[in-house]
């Protein structure tokens, strides 16, 4: 289940990217907002996952 989390949250981390310069690049600030949003979300899951990992015994 981790690896699915993991995933998700460097697919949300691409998705937003490109929402952010795409909207940068046509001047479309809700977009640009839209993609800084949803990159966070995909760092905080990646945040989430490793924390995980780190108290997971061994």
């Amino acid at each position: 289940m981790a690896a699915n989390e993991k995933a998700k949250a460097k697919g949300e981390q691409a998705k937003g990217k490109v929402k952010k310069v795409v909207g940068g690049a046509v001047g479309n600030e809700s977009l640009k907002a839209k993609g800084r949003a949803e990159e966070t979300k995909g760092n905080l899951r990646a945040a989430k996952e490793k924390a995980k990992d780190a108290i997971k015994p061994k």
